[in-house]
């Protein structure tokens, strides 16, 4: 996650056993134990996201609301993880955005990957990363000066309800996140991190030249 030395022990439930870091305060499942992509895959083909459902548009609205306040009009972005049914890329859309798609099932196009945006965004993507350092060396790499990295997880807070947390028993989810786990990340990259709503980031890339 921060590359940090030395992760401890956290718990061992249901056969899984999972792993906390000391510096960053994130969460993670022994990497032995994650799903092969083949599984991984048939899960989210499961996966029931419509771009026209208004429950699922309120949902995403939590991120994009904060977002489109903080962004200038006519920009480009990408959506990063946008699943089999890129909802957000479309509610961008209509704000008079210019959207890209990436994921690396349902949109694999991977020259997406070598352009650069003015925002990103990735909703319920990042608990799936299995290598989570190198995906944000990714992001930062495709973000321009004083761009926007907008991420929605649902934050891990207490520990003593780590067992029983619906999220944790995704068997897709392999990290989990706290505010203080992305202001780590952030810092390290020299990104700006505000958490305007519970389980929301929305992380800045210095403008050139600051």
């Amino acid at each position: 996650m921060c590359r940090a030395p030395a992760p401890q022990r956290f718990l061992s439930l249901d056969g899984r056993d999972y792993w906390r870091c000391p510096s960053c305060e994130a969460r993670f499942l022994d990497p032995s134990q994650r799903l092969s992509r083949q599984d991984e895959h048939a899960c989210y083909r499961h996966h029931e996201n419509d771009a026209d459902d208004p429950r699922y548009r309120r949902f995403l609205a939590t991120l994009a609301a904060p977002l489109l306040e903080r962004l200038d009009p006519g920009r480009r972005g990408l959506d990063y993880g946008c699943g089999r049914g890129p909802a957000l890329a479309a509610m961008m859309r209509e704000a008079g955005h210019d959207m890209a798609l990436y994921d690396p099932f349902s949109h694999p196009d991977a020259a997406r990957l070598g352009e650069t945006y003015d925002f990103i965004t990735c909703t319920e993507a990042a608990e799936h990363f299995h290598r989570p350092a190198e995906e944000f060396d990714r992001l930062d790499g495709m973000l321009r000066p004083g761009a926007w990295l907008a991420v929605m997880t649902c934050f891990q807070t207490d520990d003593a309800r780590f067992a029983g947390w619906q999220y944790r028993q995704d068997p897709t989810h392999v990290v989990f996140y706290r505010a203080a786990t992305l202001q780590k990340l952030a810092a390290q990259r020299g990104w700006t991190c505000d958490i305007p709503v519970k389980n929301v980031a929305l992380m800045r890339k210095a403008a050139a030249g600051a």
